[in-house]
């Protein structure tokens, strides 16, 4: 036992040393603007995506004093606190989202792990540490820097970056998760990482006219001190917004900008939905590019700004007990595929946590799904638990004796002019019905479609189940929160978050996400 633990902290420091070694010998590729060819919009189109910004943090950290710049745009633009994300609010799908205008059953794009049938393993693009390590940093590595979106990415949606380019209109993407585009990018791998095999020698990716992606490739020379190892390899903040400003001096800003702010995530993950300093640690790195303007009158004058927090997060409890829903435990009945390992023919389940939200998949054919949602309504913490089966989707609560079952294109219509057919207990999402015969949605915004995306997003027999307020899913190595935060599920709580625009008279159709790129196609004309 005591030489298997050895062998275990052995391999382990082993990975970190390689790992250690890759960053820090990764050089710094730098895109040379003065030789590309930028075609100057007359106003272009700047969107910053602040990873889990909420609207109550945000309006406490502007009262007192702390957030000058995000005050400054919002008292010269719009407001508006209730942008309804994708589900399960994961980046990896509301980044899709977002840039293709469509939900997780257009571009299949499930969340951040997920089983894929085909190829029979699991997909993950960076859960935490333990997984990461259990499944291969190169796997991992490969599935978020690559097949991310030259394959999982549906091909039947365009982003707005083959929309532009369609167009005849440029765009740039710092930091972008979901980057796909129709310009050849090569980025620079370091030989010790091709040399043990973790990357190829050479990685030709598509993305927009502009990309830049840590320290992978970047735009400003410049822009070192920002992309080590012990600072994401640029995936921060500081680099960021550095890569815009030089965007900016150089005078080589495209229509359309998207600059992805991932701290403030982290920081409420750890601390919790209020947590100010990350706010104001934001709203410096905000101040700090209005400042490559003469004012910051003439920023608004000449760009449009969209300031957008893509999800909320929900309040983990502390009690590691009451608040971690164990899974493993919950199914214990069943033969539960282990994390990391290969799937085996006696496997008859495996899980994907998304930390609020899970997929589980049955590989037995003859568990059927209902026995499954049985099973998991019997646990007063789990908001739902939802399945397709017969052409129909069902949602089970523990709350409640009987099934919703609902399907597009019905007799019954909601705000968002989306048409659907309900049948059974409508309590089980919040759903009710107006005078108008119109479906109000309570706790769970715009449940029928986002709920369908996840059901709909990808191949396989599987449970959907999603947590109440204050409790997150627990796999055999996924992350946790305890006295943080987490989101992913399809809950109000991690499912609103507020944007601020300022440079325009516009705005989406409807506060839904999946209105933006629609929306910001019409800002670039």
């Amino acid at each position: 036992m005591f030489d298997s633990v050895k062998i275990l902290i052995r391999t382990i420091i082993i990975i970190a040393l390689i790992m250690l070694a890759i960053w820090y010998g990764l050089s710094t590729p730098t895109e040379d603007l003065s030789k590309r060819t930028i075609k100057k919009a007359s106003k272009p189109v700047i969107l910053l995506v602040v990873d889990s910004l909420m609207d109550e943090p945000l309006q406490k950290a502007i009262k007192e004093g702390k957030a000058p710049a995000l005050k400054f745009l919002m008292d010269h633009g719009q407001y508006y606190p209730d942008i309804v994300s994708s589900y399960p609010t994961m980046s990896v799908t509301i980044d899709s989202t977002l840039l293709t205008g469509t939900y997780a059953n257009q571009h299949k794009v499930p969340g951040l792990v997920w089983f894929k049938e085909d190829e029979n393993r699991l997909i993950n693009y960076g859960s935490g540490k333990g997984e990461v390590v259990r499944l291969g940093v190169k796997q991992v590595l490969m599935d978020s820097l690559f097949n991310l979106n030259k394959q999982h990415l549906s091909k039947n949606v365009e982003t707005i970056y083959e929309q532009l380019n369609k167009n005849q209109k440029h765009s740039a993407s710092i930091n972008g998760l979901i980057y796909r585009g129709n310009q050849e990018h090569a980025l620079n791998i370091p030989k010790l990482a091709s040399t043990f095999k973790l990357l190829p020698e050479n990685l030709v990716v598509n993305g927009p006219t502009l990309l830049s992606m840590g320290s992978l490739s970047q735009f400003n020379p410049e822009n070192k001190k920002h992309n080590n190892m012990w600072q994401g390899m640029g995936f921060n903040d500081p680099f960021a917004a550095n890569e815009l400003q030089y965007l900016i001096k150089n005078d080589k800003l495209p229509s359309f900008t998207l600059t992805y702010f991932p701290d403030l995530d982290q920081r409420v993950h750890k601390n919790g939905p209020m947590d100010l300093k990350g706010i104001k640690k934001v709203d410096q790195h905000l101040q700090s590019v209005l400042n490559t303007y003469d004012s910051w009158d003439e920023a608004v004058q000449q760009a449009t700004w969209v300031v957008f927090g893509d999800s909320g997060q929900t309040t983990i409890g502390n009690d590691r007990t009451k608040s971690l829903i164990q899974l493993k435990s919950l199914l214990g009945g069943y033969r539960i595929s282990n994390f990391g390992g290969p799937i085996k023919n006696q496997d008859q389940i495996v899980l994907a946590v998304n930390e609020r939200m899970s997929y589980i998949y049955l590989l037995d054919e003859n568990i059927a799904l209902p026995e499954i949602a049985s099973q998991l309504k019997k646990d007063p913490r789990i908001g739902f638990i939802a399945w397709k089966e017969d052409n129909l989707n069902h949602v089970a609560s523990e709350g409640s004796n009987q099934r919703l079952t609902f399907r597009p294109k019905g007799n019954l219509k909601d705000k968002y002019e989306q048409s659907w057919e309900l049948r059974g207990d409508f309590s089980v999402l919040d759903l009710s019905i107006n005078d108008q015969n119109e479906i109000k949605y309570g706790q769970y915004p715009d449940a029928l479609a986002r709920l369908f995306g996840a059901l709909h997003s990808h191949q396989g027999r599987f449970v959907v189940v999603d947590a109440k307020p204050g409790y997150e899913f627990v796999g055999e190595h996924s992350p946790t929160h305890l006295g943080g935060a987490g989101h992913g599920s399809l809950h109000q709580q991690d499912s609103i978050s507020p944007i601020i625009i300022s440079g325009t008279d516009q705005r989406p159709k409807h506060n839904r996400v999946v209105d933006f790129k629609n929306w910001m196609l019409q800002l670039t004309k």
